[in-house]
């Protein structure tokens, strides 16, 4: 006998990834990234609400939000500062009267905090090493406290957190950010766990792992700067992505709404790569 399957009612297409009057927070929304991610919670119908500690990024995702007729607001927030959250969660409670996903999109390396030529890890100032496994992994906790507590109130709610390749194979250059990652994927699955048996199994925790995808932190470790050509890591990186290319942000945005909606109501404590295929190939 056969195994069919169907559609018990037709309802129940439309509300699979169906987002409608959701209350998205995005943490470092202005950023190339994370602003994509935004518009494409917005167009599946979410309310957003753009984070970030620097105004120029955010007021042009929500000028983009906007002119889509998406329900949207931008709040100038510190991720390392409790005070700063606690103001933000309140102006969007205020607002909008709940949360019910979080992106933890605040994050980045530094090239103060990466080894080369001109600076061996022995040099690497502990100041930049501190900001940016502060950056990513308390930048990451500290908002879902924050946030997860309005969550834990609802009985309800996602939060998706920002991982890398880093967390998996350590890259080499980039020792603070790839153990911060790394710690990420440890935090997104003891979150789930204790979000889900604490206060409600409907509090989903998941991470999206991103592959190689050019943005301003990354772009002098893969590009020349004045000719645009690969670097030999640039190509490196290319060599070992069997899809042969860097991601662009439309990339990851069918993963997050995945994860964000219904479709995804029995995964939590998950970390899901969209990297191209590169941690798949072993080099031969």
């Amino acid at each position: 006998m056969g195994l069919h399957v169907r559609w018990e009612e037709t309802s129940m297409k439309d509300s699979l990834f169906n987002l409608e009057d959701k209350v998205a927070v995005l943490t470092g929304g202005g950023g190339v990234l994370v602003g994509a991610m935004a518009l494409a919670l917005g167009r599946q119908g979410a309310r957003v609400v753009i984070m970030d500690r620097e105004p120029t990024g955010a007021n042009e995702v929500l000028g983009r939000l906007r002119a889509e007729d998406v329900e949207a607001d931008a709040i100038i927030a510190d991720v390392l500062n409790r005070e700063s959250l606690h103001d933000a969660v309140s102006c969007v409670v205020s607002t909008f009267g709940r949360c019910d996903i979080l992106v933890n999109g605040a994050g980045g390396n530094r090239k103060e905090a990466t080894t080369g030529p001109e600076l061996s890890f022995f040099d690497l100032p502990d100041q930049a090493l501190r900001f940016v496994m502060e950056l990513n992994l308390l930048g990451s906790i500290l908002p879902s406290q924050v946030f997860g507590r309005v969550m834990a109130k609802q009985k309800e709610g996602v939060i998706v957190n920002i991982s890398s390749m880093n967390s998996f194979r350590p890259l080499t250059k980039i020792v603070g950010y790839s153990a911060a990652k790394a710690a990420i994927n440890n935090f997104t699955q003891w979150l789930a766990v204790h979000l889900a048996q604490n206060y409600s199994p409907d509090i989903r925790v998941n991470a999206i792992a991103p592959g190689f995808f050019e943005t301003t932190q990354n772009k002098f470790l893969l590009r020349d700067e004045k000719t645009g050509e690969l670097t030999a890591r640039g190509k490196q990186i290319i060599d070992h992505t069997p899809m042969g290319r860097f991601g662009t942000p439309e990339d990851l945005v069918g993963t997050l709404i995945w994860l964000v909606s219904p479709a995804a109501r029995f995964v939590t404590g998950v970390v899901v790569p969209v990297d191209g295929g590169f941690s798949a190939y072993s080099g031969v």
